[in-house]
């Protein structure tokens, strides 16, 4: 079950929640509307599964970045969620898509006991500018059925994951880099 925006802020004042930083007013009915944070990696070259991928890390100026079709940007959320009691799930919204703009397609769960700025990947359909702190998605709460097992808690290559992180999956590959 989805919690409402009430029960989400209920459950920050009794800490069951975590949004830093916090703002009511980007409740909604049952969702946050969360921002686009301050930072963004452009995956340089070919990309291969078995070797770390090459990037270049910018800050996003204020006048704004255009992002280009056919390139993969990773950024990464302004705000740090998480929750011991609820798994999250995070999606780019209608405003985003709208633009053209696809955001975190691929892995949208968060795991109960996962606290983090999330690494978004970020795709553009055509040029479009964006800006730091803009609303770029939303994120639901999520009851969990079953015993907790908390994700920071698990053998999870990305347990500490507190920013933009590139793919390691070449951790797991035969003759991948380590």
């Amino acid at each position: 079950m989805i919690l409402t925006g009430s029960e989400i802020d209920a459950a920050i004042h009794t800490g069951e929640i975590t949004i830093d930083p916090y703002d009511p007013a980007r409740l909604s009915p049952n969702s946050y509307d969360w921002r686009l944070g301050g930072t963004i990696r452009v995956c340089v070259g070919a990309l291969d599964a078995a070797v770390p991928t090459a990037f270049t890390e910018q800050t996003i100026p204020t006048t704004g970045l255009v992002l280009e079709p056919g390139l993969l940007y990773l950024g990464v959320t302004h705000e740090r969620t998480g929750s011991e009691a609820y798994a999250q799930m995070l999606n780019g919204d209608r405003t985003i898509g709208s633009l053209g703009i696809w955001v975190h397609v691929s892995a949208p769960l968060g795991h109960q006991g996962h606290a983090i700025r999330w690494t978004l990947e970020i795709r553009a359909a055509k040029p479009v500018r964006i800006y730091p702190g803009m609303t770029f998605g939303k994120l639901v709460f999520l009851t969990a059925y079953g015993t907790p097992a908390s994700y920071q808690l698990q053998p999870a290559k990305y347990a500490a994951t507190d920013g933009i992180d590139i793919s390691r999956l070449y951790e797991e590959l035969p003759g991948g880099v380590l």
